[in-house]
Order: C-alpha cells, then structure tokens, then sequence
C-alpha cells in the first residue's frame, strides 16, 4: 500500500518577489517592508534575481517556465525597464515558454504604479490589481493610500495600454460592512468587467496589526449572508468559481496559481521567496526559502548557496497535495496524486474513504474534490489528510 511509486517532473512556473510597498497594511502578513525615503535599488534587486536564478536553475536545467508571476509587496512600484531587464535575463538563461502568462501585482493609486503600456512593452501581460473595496470607509481601516476612484482609473489604463487579461482583487467581511455594502463592492468590481476576480475573507493573521488590535469583524450569520449573496451575483454574471477564492469567465483563470493548486513546480526567487522543485530522477521535491529581509537578500548577491533547501518527507506529501489539491471546485485525477507525490494512492485510500462515508468529499471517474458540505468544512477536510 505504501510503495513508492515514480515521480513525474511536472509543469514549472517562477514567482519573483519585490517586497516594498509605500507603506504596511494592517491585515498583511506578507513579506513587506516600507519603501526607503531614497529610490528603490531596482538595478541591485535585478541583479540580485538574475544571481538567485542562476543558482536555481541548477536544480531544473532544460526545464522550460510556463508562467511568471511577479508578487510582493508592490511589484508596480518598480519601473518597466526594470522588468524588461528582468525577462530578457530569463530568456537568456532558460526557456520562457510560448504564449507565458507573465502577472504583475499592482496597486491602484497613480504612486504605486508607472504606466501600464510600459508594462506591457517590458513583457507583462496580466495585471492583478489590488482593489480590494471601492468604499472610502473601508479603504481607510484597511489602511489602503488608493480610492475608489483610483482603481477606475487604473482599469481604465490598463484597456488603453491593451492589457485585456487582468484581476480585481476584493475582499469581504470588513470591519463594518454590511451585507448591503458587500454587495455594492461587488457590483461595482463586476461593473469593470475584470476577466478574473479573487473575493478574499478577511483574516486576522498571525503577526499583523489587525491581529494583535483586532477590529470588529461581522458575525458568522452575515459572512454567511455574505458569501451566499456573492455567489448568486458572480454567477449570475457569468463567472465560474474554479477554487475556493477565485472566479473568473471560461478560459481566464490564472495559470500560475492553478499551478500551485495542482501541485507544480515554482521557482521562488527574491527576498523571503518560497519554491518547490521536484527531482524526479531522484525521486525528491524539494523546497527552497530564500532570506526574508531585502538587505540580507541584497548581501547574499555574490553567494555561492542563498537560503535553504529542504527535502519534503513521504509523510508530508499527502498533505500538502491535498491541501492545493481541494481548493478546486473541479477537484484532481488520483492519478495525478500518485504522479506528482510519487506515493501509491493506497497511502490516502483510508482518509478519502472516511470523508467520503461523511459526504465531505465526491468521488468520480477518477477525480476528488470537495463536495458543497466540504468547501465550508474544508480545513477539516485537509487536516484528515496530515496522517496519511
């Protein structure tokens, strides 16, 4: 039952993280610093990516990158020619395959981003937008520096600079917001007909300043109230929810992040960046964490190694695939568990089947995912997996 079974090299994306923004946001716990007073070392940090790439690139010679997805932070906050610096390096040291979807985060206001044509003449063809609402009053407890006024005017850019393929991203269960109100934010996202929309819950996160003076959030009853009304208004106008956060109209959903749902390879360069590789002549997957805090990232520039590399376990693999794997609301082939853990399906076999004889999950011609009970269940569903 607990054979291992041979690993499959599976599609390989690569995340670049810049990690300033203008300034910290109360309910981040990304990798984020505030900007220095004095210009943004852009040509030290794109140094700095090229080398962390070389030494990576040492792990998945001849593999080609389907995706790159540039996160942060404020990744707009760097100038185009920066970026357009940055690709060209990757075309010279490996394949960027064909057609790539290349993301770029960016905030709304007009200090917070340069000019999206430039963008997309440095090779960026997607652009995640961070909205996150269009009311003042939330806005502000959020502690964003943008109005609603400014992400007008950036998707109003962004049309004009050819940059069709872009995402909204919004989140819900505000400190103050009504059910009425979420669903005025959301009229107002589907109103600018973003291709692809991320509707978050707000969370208070571990070592954020929401965390530790946490506002006040609304009942269990409305969050319910709320995510039901939204799911009735994305669907009826014409978007899909293919994971658990993320709608978008057919053919639009991100590529890099189901990638990462499915299990893929990503390599993660920048400071604080995370990546996962596997090895599968070795029959390995191994993850890399790079050093969080830019100066330490920027000192370690002529290196020979840069951060750390860990094996993942047999034991842990089953929760980690599983943990991606039924975010999607159109769930996995088992098979490709097998394929991309290199363990034998027989290791899940017990846990599937007690989620199963629960009605927590669904099984069918090969494929799992969470049933409409597990998607509100679905951390326990996951956590059956952590002793498999």
């Amino acid at each position: 039952m607990d054979a291992a079974t041979a690993l499959e090299t599976p599609p390989l994306g690569l995340y670049v993280h810049l990690p300033w923004c203008v300034q910290k946001c109360p309910y981040c716990d990304f990798n984020s610093y505030r900007a220095p007073d004095t210009a943004l070392p852009e040509a030290r940090y794109v140094d700095a990516l090229l080398a962390d790439l070389d030494r990576d690139l040492r792990l998945c010679a001849g593999r080609r990158i389907e995706t790159v997805f540039f996160g942060g932070g404020t990744p707009s906050l760097f100038h185009a020619d920066a970026f357009a610096r940055f690709l060209k390096g990757v075309g010279e040291r490996t394949t960027l395959a064909a057609g790539a979807e290349v993301t770029l985060e960016a905030n709304p206001g007009t200090i917070e981003h340069g000019d999206f044509a430039a963008y997309r003449a440095a090779g960026i063809n997607r652009v995640s937008i961070g909205a996150q609402s269009f009311a003042a009053a939330q806005l502000a407890v959020l502690g964003r520096i943008h109005a609603a006024g400014d992400t007008l005017a950036a998707v109003g850019e962004l049309g004009r600079a050819g940059l069709a393929n872009f995402n909204l991203d919004l989140m819900y269960a505000l400190p103050g917001q009504s059910e009425a109100l979420a669903a005025t934010d959301l009229a107002t996202a589907i109103e600018l007909e973003p291709p692809h929309l991320s509707y978050y819950h707000l969370t208070l996160e571990p070592g954020t300043a929401f965390h530790h003076r946490p506002p006040v959030l609304p009942d269990e009853e409305h969050v319910l109230a709320i995510e039901a009304g939204a799911t009735h208004q994305l669907a009826a106008a014409g978007y899909v929810r293919y994971e658990v956060s993320a709608w978008s109209r057919p053919g639009a959903e991100c590529r890099h992040n189901l990638n990462y749902w499915r299990y893929g390879d990503y390599l993660g360069i920048g400071a604080g960046a995370h990546g996962k590789l596997t090895l599968a002549a070795a029959g390995r997957i191994v993850r890399t964490v790079k050093p969080r805090h830019p100066a330490s990232y920027l000192g370690a520039l002529h290196d020979a190694e840069v951060g750390t590399r860990t094996d993942v376990p047999a034991d842990e693999r089953p929760f980690e695939y599983m943990l991606n794997a039924l975010r999607l609301a159109a769930g996995v082939p088992l098979a490709e568990f097998t394929a991309r853990t290199g363990l034998a399906l027989g290791r899940i076999r017990p846990a599937l089947d007690r989620l199963l004889a629960r009605g927590l999950i669904e099984e069918s011609a090969g494929t799992v995912r969470a049933s409409a009970l597990g998607w509100q269940f679905l951390n326990d569903v996951q956590a059956a997996f952590l002793d498999s």
